[in-house]
C-alpha cells in the first residue's frame, strides 16, 4: 500500500515505517510542519518523500491523519474526498483536553474516518461520538538490553518541563530528589534547576539527545522516573523498560496497564514511590530484577512486530469495509496479559 502522512510524531513513526509499505511525507520549500518529509531520520527507503504540489498525481491508497487541519489540506491536495474516495483514519496520540472525561473529539461526528487510539486510557478518555474506534497500542523497535543502573541516580525523560509543569508533574521532582539525584531529558530541561529552585546538582538536565545516545544514557541509570499525571504513554517508559530499567511511575493513565507487577513500582502516594525510588537506588541487584520484568513485559505487550501487524489488520479492514460493514476491527492482545488468563488462574487457585 502507498500510505500519505505527515512527519508529526517522530518517535512514533520510527516504528510505523518499519512495515511493508510505501510512506509517502509531504515536503515543501520552506521544509516546515507541513513540509518536513523525513525530517532527517535514519527511516528505510521506503519512506518516501513527495512534493506536495505533485500529490494529486500520486496514487494514494491510504491516509494517517494526526492533526485536524490535515483533512483539509489532504483533500485539496489530492482532490479526493478522505473516507469515501480514499480510506483513511485519524491517529490521536494524545489524552483529550482541556476536560478529563467530556471533551469531544474533533472527529466524533465523522463516522467514515474511524479514530486510532494509541493507549486504552485514551479511548476511555475520549467522547469518540459515533465514530469507529479501535485500539494500537504502541511498538517499540527493541533496543536490546543494556541496563547497567552504574549511575546512582534516576533518569526523567520530559518535553517542556517548565510549560507543562503540574501536567508533566515536574513539581514533584524535589520530593524525589529527596532519595536522590535525578537526571533530565528532553527538551527544555535546562529550565528546571532554576525553575525549581534546586542547587547541588539534585536535578541535573541532560538535554535533548539523539534516540541512540538516549538508551545508552538511560541505560547507565539505575532507575526509571515517570511522574507525568495527564498525558499518554510516552515512548520514553516503554524504550526504558526495553533496556532494562526498573520503573517508579504514577499509576495513572496508562502507566497503569503498561508496568505490570514485579516491573517496578506505581502508586498515587508520592510518599510511596519516594521510598521505593530510595529502596532501588541503594539495591543494585533489586533494580535488576525489576529491570528485566519490565523488559519481559514491554517486549511481550509492545514489540515492533504487534504493532505492524494491527496496523496492517486495520488497513485490510477499511480497503474491504463495503464488504463487511460494522465489524469490530480486531487487534492482538498478548496471551500472557489477557484478563482470561487472570480469571483462569483464579479459578484453579493460581
Amino acid at each position: 500500500m502507498r500510505i500519505l502522512l505527515w512527519h508529526v510524531h517522530g518517535g512514533w513513526t520510527d516504528a510505523f515505517v518499519q512495515g511493508d509499505h510505501d510512506y509517502l511525507f509531504p515536503t515543501d520549500p520552506e521544509r516546515g510542519p507541513w513540509g518536513l518529509g523525513r525530517g532527517g531520520r535514519d527511516w528505510p527507503a521506503a519512506a518516501i518523500e513527495v512534493d506536495q504540489d505533485d500529490l494529486a498525481g500520486e496514487a494514494i491508497d491510504f491516509v494517517l491523519l494526526q492533526r485536524t487541519e490535515e483533512l483539509e489540506r489532504a483533500e485539496r491536495l489530492l482532490g479526493r474526498r478522505l473516507g469515501s474516495d480514499v480510506p483513511a483514519v485519524f491517529l490521536e496520540h494524545n489524552t483529550p483536553k482541556p476536560h478529563a472525561v467530556t471533551t469531544r473529539h474533533p472527529l466524533a461526528d465523522r463516522a467514515d474516518i474511524p479514530i486510532v487510539h494509541v493507549t486504552h486510557f485514551n479511548e476511555l478518555m475520549w467522547d469518540n461520538g459515533e465514530a469507529r474506534t479501535v485500539v494500537i497500542e504502541h511498538g517499540i523497535r527493541d533496543p536490546g538490553l543494556r541496563y547497567t543502573g552504574a549511575i546512582e541516580r534516576m533518569a526523567v525523560v520530559v518535553n517542556e518541563p517548565v510549560r507543562r509543569w503540574r501536567i508533566a508533574g515536574s513539581d514533584l521532582l524535589p520530593r524525589f530528589a529527596s532519595a536522590g539525584g535525578i537526571d533530565a531529558f528532553g527538551m527544555g530541561v535546562e529550565e528546571l534547576p532554576g525553575a525549581l529552585g534546586l542547587a547541588g546538582g539534585l536535578v541535573t538536565p541532560v538535554g535533548d539527545l539523539t534516540p541512540h545516545a538516549l538508551h545508552s544514557a538511560l541505560a547507565e541509570r539505575r532507575l526509571y522516573l515517570h511522574v507525568a499525571r495527564w498525558t499518554s504513554l510516552g515512548l520514553s517508559l516503554l524504550e526504558a523498560m526495553h533496556l532494562g530499567l526498573p520503573v517508579v511511575a504514577l499509576q495513572t493513565t496508562e502507566a497503569a496497564r503498561a508496568v505490570p507487577p514485579g516491573a517496578g513500582f506505581l502508586s498515587t502516594s508520592v510518599d510511596e514511590l519516594v521510598a521505593a525510588a530510595r529502596l532501588l537506588l541503594e539495591d543494585p541487584d533489586a533494580a535488576a530484577r525489576l529491570g528485566a520484568a519490565a523488559r519481559d513485559a514491554a517486549i511481550e505487550r509492545y514489540n515492533l512486530g504487534r504493532f505492524l501487524r494491527d496496523w496492517d489488520t486495520l488497513f485490510a479492514d477499511l480497503v474491504e469495509r463495503p464488504r463487511r460493514t460494522g465489524r469490530r476491527i480486531a487487534v492482538e492482545m498478548p496471551a500472557a496479559l489477557t484478563i482470561e488468563r487472570s480469571i483462569d488462574a483464579h479459578r484453579h487457585g493460581l
